[in-house]
């Protein structure tokens, strides 16, 4: 019986993230995979079962790395305002930093998977949901304070600015340019006033 190649799990996670943030899930063969990961085709499966499997996985991860610390961020009890202001300042930084324009993983998933990938949506839906209920909560707790403006509901504006960081990202694969990004940036925090 052939042996199964050890690999860096993390490591290989994590270029196969950059592969399918690069050119998305449908455009990255499993060649691109090997390539990128430096892992043997048969060890990919038996890790992860298939193209798909490893795409989930890395959905997991991208979630792991971006969402989850953003939504601790959030609830760190931190004025919300400055909060936001960072979050997405963040964003743009991201993109700026980014010479290869990779796009969000979450942005690129919802547009070529969602609609016929369960497990994807579920992916996609259960992440947008813990970021917007972290926003609405930090946003409430700032309305009950008289720092943001209480004319509309704090779900609303959560929404909105969940809405504007995947804008920005789009715009950003767009034209990476931080004067632009940053003026989309300060309307939205307009909206706050």
């Amino acid at each position: 019986m052939a042996r199964i190649r050890e690999f860096d799990t993390e490591a290989a996670l994590a270029a196969a993230m950059s592969a399918f943030r690069r050119k998305g899930y449908e455009a990255t063969s499993v060649q691109d995979l090997v390539d990128a990961t430096g892992v043997g085709r048969g060890s990919l499966y038996a890790a992860f079962g298939n193209k798909e499997g490893l795409y989930l996985a890395v959905m997991d991860r991208y979630r792991e790395q971006y969402a989850v610390p953003l939504v601790e961020l959030l609830a760190s009890g931190a004025p919300a305002r400055d909060l936001i202001r960072a979050m997405l300042v963040g964003v743009v930084d991201e993109i700026v930093r980014d010479g290869e324009q990779l796009s969000c993983l979450i942005v690129s998933a919802t547009t070529e998977r969602l609609p016929h990938d369960p497990d994807v949506a579920k992916r996609v839906r259960a992440t947008t949901a813990s970021l917007e209920d972290a926003l609405t909560e930090a946003i409430r707790e700032a309305q009950e304070r008289g720092q943001v403006t209480s004319a509309r509901e704090a779900r609303d504006l959560a929404a909105f600015l969940l809405a504007t960081v995947h804008g920005v990202r789009v715009m950003g694969a767009i034209n990476s340019d931080r004067g632009s990004l940053m003026r989309i940036v300060e309307v939205a925090l307009g909206c706050l006033d």
